[in-house]
C-alpha cells in the first residue's frame, strides 16, 4: 500500500495470531532459495514459530502478494504464480510427524490448493488427521481459483469464514439464499455440513452461526493504519472462541476487537498481546 515490503501471508498471519491467543501453531509452507526466502525464514523464527515444516525450493521464487488500495478503500491483491508454496512436497515421515502432534484444527485457504500438488497435500493431511476440524478461510484471490475448487473445499470444511463479496459468490455458486446472512449460514451448513460459519461485514462487524445460535456483532471504530492481516487475526480469534465453546456474540466481540487492533497498526503481523485487546 505504501511501497514497502512486509512479511505476511494468510497461513503465517493466522499461525502467529493464534499463538498470541494461547494456541500451539505449526506452519506448513515453502520458501524460495533466494534472499526474500532467507529473510522470511529468519522472521518466521523470530515470531516463535517452528520452521520445521517450512521447506526451501530452488525451483520457484518465494511467494509474494502485491496489495493495492483502490479508490473506495478496498484492497486489491495480485499474487504472482507459480510461487514457492506451489512446490511444497511433504514426505510420508513429515506427515506422520505432523499427525503425531494430534492437532485439533487444520486451517487452509484457497490459493495454495489451486494445483494438483496442493490439493493432494491437503487430502493427505486430512487423511492423516481424521479427528482434526477443518477451518476454511476462503480468501479468494483473482485468477487463483475455479468454481469447482471452491465447491470442493466448502464440502471439506467444518468451519467456513468469508466476507460479503465471497458470500455472494458462494450463494450464487451453490444456490444458497442471500436474503440475509443467517439464512445463508444455515443453508450452507445444511448443504455442506458446516458446524459453524462466519461472514465478516467490514466496518459493520460480523455475523456468526455456531451450529445452534446466530448473532451479529458490531464493529469498532478505529484509525486504520493497514487492513492487511486483520482478517487473519479475526480468523484466529474466531477459532479461539469456537474452541472455548463460546456463544456467537462473545466470539464476534473478541474477533472484531482483534481484527480492529491489527488494522490500527502497520503490517500484517504487528506486535500485540491480550492486554491490548481487553
Amino acid at each position: 500500500i505504501d511501497g514497502s515490503a512486509r512479511l505476511g501471508g494468510a497461513p503465517l498471519n493466522f499461525a502467529v495470531h493464534s499463538m498470541r491467543l494461547g494456541h500451539a501453531s505449526t506452519l506448513i509452507s515453502a520458501l524460495g532459495d533466494d534472499e526474500l526466502g532467507s529473510r522470511a525464514r529468519l522472521a518466521i523464527g523470530s515470531y516463535g514459530l517452528s520452521t520445521r515444516f517450512v521447506q526451501t525450493t530452488a525451483r520457484l521464487p518465494t511467494g509474494t502478494a502485491i496489495v493495492e488500495l483502490g479508490p473506495n478503500g478496498r484492497k486489491a491483491f495480485r499474487v504472482p504464480k507459480p510461487a514457492s508454496f506451489d512446490a511444497l512436497d511433504l514426505s510420508d515421515d513429515e506427515v506422520r510427524h505432523i499427525a503425531s502432534a494430534m492437532p485439533q484444527w487444520l486451517y487452509f485457504g484457497t490459493l495454495f490448493l489451486g494445483t494438483d500438488r496442493g490439493a493432494g497435500t491437503l487430502h493427505r493431511l486430512i487423511s492423516a488427521l481424521p479427528k482434526a476440524k477443518k477451518f476454511y478461510d476462503i480468501n479468494l484471490r483473482p485468477e487463483s481459483y475455479t468454481p469447482q475448487l471452491v465447491l470442493d473445499l466448502l464440502g471439506l470444511a467444518d468451519v467456513v469464514k468469508l466476507n460479503e463479496p465471497e458470500m455472494e459468490y458462494v450463494a450464487d455458486l451453490a444456490g444458497l439464499p442471500i436474503r440475509n446472512t443467517e439464512a445463508f449460514c444455515r443453508a450452507g451448513a445444511a448443504r455442506f455440513g458446516w458446524s459453524a460459519a462466519c461472514v465478516t461485514l467490514g466496518a459493520r462487524g460480523c455475523a456468526i452461526w455456531n451450529g445452534q445460535d446466530y448473532a451479529e456483532s458490531q464493529g469498532y471504530e478505529v484509525q486504520v493504519a493497514d487492513t492487511v492481516g486483520a482478517g487473519d487475526g479475526f480468523a484466529a480469534a474466531l477459532l479461539h472462541g469456537l474452541t472455548q465453546g463460546w456463544g456467537p456474540g462473545d466470539i464476534g466481540a473478541l474477533a472484531n476487537r482483534v481484527g480492529t487492533l491489527i488494522a490500527s497498526r502497520p503490517g500484517a503481523i504487528p506486535d500485540w498481546d491480550l492486554n491490548d485487546v481487553y
